[in-house]
């Protein structure tokens, strides 16, 4: 995936609404009530960061007369979050934090009966990185070692990931298969479970997001071996892409605003009007760089376009996880 870096145009208030009609609109609306900021995935990972520190950056820009109240709901990989925001009684006063699972959860339990394309697009915020990590106490310090550890313990090496059939597990998948692997896989309701077991030694590897990993990095438990970006990260610079290591693959986490199915336009302007301050501001630029996300705005068409996008390229992912 080639991330796109966007020049975005801080404009005042006054002229987004002499220009932009959507804009006017979102200054008549006001939250009557606490906005129910749903996460889909459990507490400490990358989308609970993210999300809290959103929420912080709202507060302190008094950006709503209304708070943001996290609700963390990581069940069923994202399935939770999913039927419980597309059947809020209140479209207008619930919004969803996103990641991967937005599209890959829809398409492994059809059951669930949720088409996507009824939400309501907001903002999207940034993409996250994957990263091969050992605990330090393992004394793999390359990819040649993990290869192979690995294949060593023939079935044994286990890793552990934020679900099943979304974003770890489909890492981990071409990785097992690129490097011909047999790995036991541990699945999770979030990240920041999948990086406290890595640190306490529960399981032996993971393709946690930077953010989620950073403490224990910065502690010297954490070894990163391999980054599933297209080029280097900064946070990183001595740790290759494994497109360098000969294979044509990269994945990123989008992390995405999402409105309710139903939402009114009017609440739908208000929210992009709250989350272009955020996603403009100082605060949200410099959390960008220190956990190495890539910025990538874009509008509600846009967004739009990019989950149809994305479906048909996590249908192709999983078909061949499954095969």
């Amino acid at each position: 995936m080639l991330i796109t870096k966007r020049a975005f145009l801080t404009l005042s208030c006054a002229a987004i609404a002499a220009t932009n009609p959507g804009l006017a609109l979102a200054q008549e609306w006001q939250p009557r009530r606490p906005i129910d900021f749903v996460i889909m995935a459990g507490p400490g990972g990358g989308a609970d960061q993210i999300a809290r520190f959103i929420q912080s950056v709202a507060e302190k820009m008094d950006l709503s007369r209304r708070p943001l109240v996290p609700n963390n709901k990581g069940g069923g990989s994202g399935a939770e979050a999913l039927l419980h925001v597309s059947a809020a009684s209140d479209p207008d006063h619930t919004i969803l934090v996103t990641l991967n699972s937005f599209f890959t959860t829809p398409l492994r339990q059809d059951n669930l009966g949720i088409d996507i394309q009824t939400f309501t697009p907001i903002a999207m915020m940034g993409v996250d990185p994957f990263v091969l990590w050992v605990h330090a106490k393992s004394g793999i310090t390359t990819v040649d070692q993990f290869v192979e550890k690995a294949r060593a313990m023939n079935g044994e090496f286990v890793m552990g990931g934020t679900g099943t059939g979304q974003e770890d597990s489909i890492v981990i998948a071409f990785l097992s298969g690129a490097y011909d692997l047999k790995i036991k896989y541990i699945p999770y309701d979030g990240g920041g479970a999948v990086a406290r077991d890595l640190a306490g030694q529960q399981v032996m590897a993971t393709v946690n997001n930077p953010a989620e990993a950073k403490g224990f990095y910065e502690a010297g438990d954490f070894v990163p071996l391999l980054a599933f970006s297209d080029e280097r990260l900064m946070a990183f610079p001595d740790v290759p892409t494994i497109r360098e290591l000969g294979h044509d693959f990269s994945y990123y986490n989008q992390r995405a605003v999402v409105g309710a199915p139903g939402m009114s336009e009017e609440a739908a302007e208000y929210y992009r009007s709250v989350f272009t301050k955020i996603y403009e501001s100082e605060d949200w630029q410099g959390y960008l760089a220190s956990e190495s996300l890539s910025p990538l705005w874009m509008n509600a068409d846009e967004q739009r376009a990019y989950w149809a996008k994305e479906v048909e390229s996590h249908r192709a992912l999983l078909a061949a996880l499954d095969s």
